[in-house]
């Protein structure tokens, strides 16, 4: 792999880059799935490739090749610089990469048991035995059990000097309970919807989760929101979820601080973002004094965890939002500079070797606070609890949103009491977040992963983590309002 990037970096300069990356990448998958006491899905797949991206005259170019012989290497190096040399005769102003040390170092994810050395046997018979218990209410008429890993080894080579090898593994688990009547389907996923909890971790987070000890309650919850009064509309105080408040930071607050929606360069597949540069430069509030979000590529377990970037620039860990105010952005190497830094902090990432990297999120996290979920919902007289993502809607700014979650819990003068379906708030992304007042503590903190982010056109899926722990905002428009 390494004598493949070096080839294609000499191939390029000799065509007059001035510039070139390459990225080797050997991807391994397997996907599991159940359906209703039958085994719905097994997939295995494998994938290898190299990226090569350069500059030349100025411009960007790109391509990709999966055939691996030295001879189509260099027609794929040589191929990027004339896409490049072709946009050079269309763009603006020459690319500038902020300065980046060269790195020769390895790095891998931390993990304990490898799931491609688990027997399939194995886990169809957990996915199964999830399954049966799901089933046992007979209310549930569809029943689903899933379980993903992906292991990722990537060589990536720079024409400054920079050779790193990276392995990282990611493991995914989870299930799914529909409860059907003549007029209404209700739906419970654990540990998460969209196919459960993933995190760069081996076979240990399957255990850890437990999916047949947990299918009980996710499927007399389903069953229960069948004969539930639909959620009131009103406003009202409202505590979100941990799961629920990760996907809320991942399109309110991950998504508007991508630096290329902000110079309008990412604007066709989902749209720019409302945080432009003089919101920086004037310390535009984002949210209350509760608010802290970070961005962080070196937190353990998240599926933005990684030790270098696609551009081969270290994990690092800044502030996005500091007490309310917001302080930074998500960059890259050519778009740093542009907001006056001297660095990019390492958010340039690309779904395969045929892909160019984008700005991307990393981890990007609500960070906790200090009350105990007892407590906080004691301290709410009048509110909902909502919990687990069932919908979102978001403006192409990232500024008006509504979401809907699986369940919902009235809370009158400090108790939890009526099970609600249904639920729905809505809300305008600065005004919302200014009225989050509190948040839980560590130990109800978790880095939840989001495994299907989507970017960019042709698009591409990435990884994302947020961490965040159950939070509360104060007169908050729920249900149709």
């Amino acid at each position: 792999m390494k004598d493949l990037a070096r080839a294609a970096l000499d191939t390029a300069k000799a065509k007059g880059a001035t510039y070139a990356d390459a990225r080797v990448v050997h991807t391994l998958t397997e996907t599991i799935a159940t359906k209703n006491g039958e085994v719905g899905e097994i997939e295995r797949g494998e994938e290898l490739g190299i990226g090569v991206r350069v500059i030349a005259n100025g411009a960007w170019g790109f391509a990709a090749t999966s055939d691996l012989t030295k001879e189509e290497v260099a027609r794929a190096a040589s191929q990027a610089v004339l896409i490049a040399k072709a946009s050079a005769t269309v763009h603006k102003k020459d690319v500038v990469l902020a300065p980046e040390e060269a790195f020769v170092a390895r790095w891998a994810t931390p993990y304990l048991i490898d799931p491609f050395s688990v027997p399939l046997s194995k886990k169809v018979d957990l996915l199964l035995a999830t399954d049966k218990e799901l089933r046992r209410e007979k209310a549930v008429k569809v029943a689903e059990a899933y379980l993903h890993f992906r292991k990722r080894n990537q060589t990536f080579a720079s024409t400054e000097g920079s050779l790193i090898e990276q392995e990282i593994l990611i493991s995914g688990v989870g299930c799914e309970a529909r409860a059907i009547t003549d007029d209404d389907m209700q739906t419970r996923c654990y540990p998460n919807s969209f196919r459960g909890q993933y995190q760069t971790r081996g076979y240990e987070l399957v255990h850890e989760w437990n999916l047949p000890a947990n299918a009980p309650r996710v499927a007399a919850e389903a069953a229960a929101l069948l004969t539930a009064p639909r959620c009131p509309s009103g406003t009202m105080d409202l505590i979100i979820d941990g799961s629920q408040c990760g996907l809320q930071i991942h399109e309110s607050c991950g998504h508007p601080t991508e630096l290329d929606r902000v110079f309008g360069s990412e604007a066709n597949f989902a749209g720019t973002s409302f945080l432009t540069v003089d919101k920086l430069k004037e310390k535009f509030r984002y949210g209350s004094p509760a608010v802290n979000l970070t961005a962080d590529a070196t937190a353990p377990f998240g599926l933005g965890t990684f030790g270098y970037d696609d551009e081969g620039v270290p994990a690092q860990r800044w502030d996005l939002v500091k007490e309310g105010i917001f302080t930074g952005y998500l960059t890259s190497r050519e778009t740093a500079p542009m907001i006056g830094l001297k660095r990019s902090q390492g958010a340039m990432r690309a779904e395969s070797f045929s892909h160019i990297p984008l700005i991307r999120m990393v981890n990007v996290s609500l960070q906790p606070g200090e009350w105990e979920p007892e407590a906080l919902i004691a301290d709410t007289k009048h509110g909902i609890y909502m919990e687990t993502n069932r919908s979102w809607s978001i403006d192409d700014k990232r500024y008006n949103f509504q979401f809907g979650t699986e369940v919902g819990w009235l809370i009158e003068n400090g108790k939890k009491t009526k099970l609600v379906k249904n639920p729905t708030y809505q809300g305008i992304t600065p005004e919302f977040w200014g009225s989050c007042d509190a948040t839980c503590g560590p130990r109800h903190w978790t880095l939840w992963g989001t495994p299907n982010c989507g970017k960019g056109q042709p698009e591409q899926a990435m990884t994302t983590g947020h961490g965040a722990a159950p939070t509360r905002f104060r007169s908050v428009k729920v249900g149709v309002v």
